[in-house]
């Protein structure tokens, strides 16, 4: 009789409990804290083009214990220096950017700068996640079985290459048919022996806002982080978080769909001091929390 009367009881209040959850996942910006944010696009815009050690004290400045790391060829001859800096100060590399151009890349061959960044996680024996896009002209003039074909066949490559370092792979929305997320989650299912994850970009996504309920719940069991930005569909395409639209109602929409960070602030601005970018992202996102 007791048991009979707890199962009921549980059974008439299951579902409330489950909205409940769901209530607050929607209205969780308190759980974008601070410790659960990272800086993204820190090394390739910065007008002060900081050294390597100058930028580890950057993020120990603003708080941050983490990063994920760009770069671009200039950089190389540096980058041994930034990353074990950056692991001697006990500021985690969640990742490093692998971006691949048809102009230099190929299947089964990479450029020298990419074997490069690849030689120098070896060396540390860094184990990070790649975050890897290919460009536009990988699929130029190819039909959808084409490009879904070509695109397996690269990132199988890149997965095995970062196995052989102990290291990740997660998927990054940059632009062209990769830049597309669904079409990324084909590449995943048809590579499942690899666990690839995902990068999801709002300052990639502005012909995708109205689609973002769909793509959030599409990608999240894959995503591992989502950078921000604060989001117009028309104008800027780069702005501070707490300037947009739509980035908030993006933000809860992530939230609800069950991915919980971390997020990444951006410092994606051109001839601007990277510090002042970040302190202003940061105090946007704050601004949002508050509203």
């Amino acid at each position: 009789m007791v048991k009979t009367y707890i199962l009921n009881v549980l059974n008439f209040f299951l579902p409330f409990l489950f909205v409940m959850v769901q209530y607050s996942y929607a209205q969780g910006f308190d759980k974008i804290e601070f410790k659960n944010t990272y800086p993204w696009c820190i090394v390739a815009y910065d007008s002060l083009e900081r050294s390597p050690k100058e930028r580890i004290a950057l993020l120990k400045e603003i708080g941050f214990n983490k990063y994920a790391y760009d770069w671009r060829d200039k950089h190389l001859d540096d980058t041994y220096v930034e990353l074990k800096l950056a692991t001697e100060n006990n500021i985690e590399i969640v990742s490093v950017w692998l971006w691949l151009n048809a102009k230099r890349d190929s299947l089964n061959s990479l450029s020298d700068a990419n074997q490069r960044i690849l030689g120098i996680l070896d060396s540390l024996n860094l184990k990070t996640t790649l975050w890897v896009s290919l460009s536009e002209n990988f699929f130029e003039d190819l039909a959808y079985e084409q490009s879904l074909s070509k695109a397996i066949k690269i990132v199988d490559f890149i997965a095995i290459k970062a196995a052989e370092l102990d290291c990740k792979v997660a998927l990054y929305n940059h632009s062209g048919w990769f830049g597309n997320p669904f079409n990324q989650l084909e590449v995943i299912k048809a590579l499942p022996q690899h666990e690839l994850g995902m990068v999801y970009n709002f300052h990639h996504a502005h012909g995708s806002i109205e689609d973002i309920p769909q793509i959030a719940n599409a990608i999240t069991p894959y995503l591992i982080a989502v950078n921000l930005n604060g989001m117009k569909k028309d104008g800027d395409k780069i702005l501070p978080i707490g300037k947009g639209d739509y980035e908030k109602e993006m933000i809860r929409t992530f939230i609800k769909s069950g991915f919980m960070g971390p997020w990444g602030i951006l410092g994606h601005v051109e001839n601007k001091d990277v510090k002042k970018v970040l302190l202003e992202n940061i105090d946007g996102l704050i601004s949002l929390q508050v509203q």
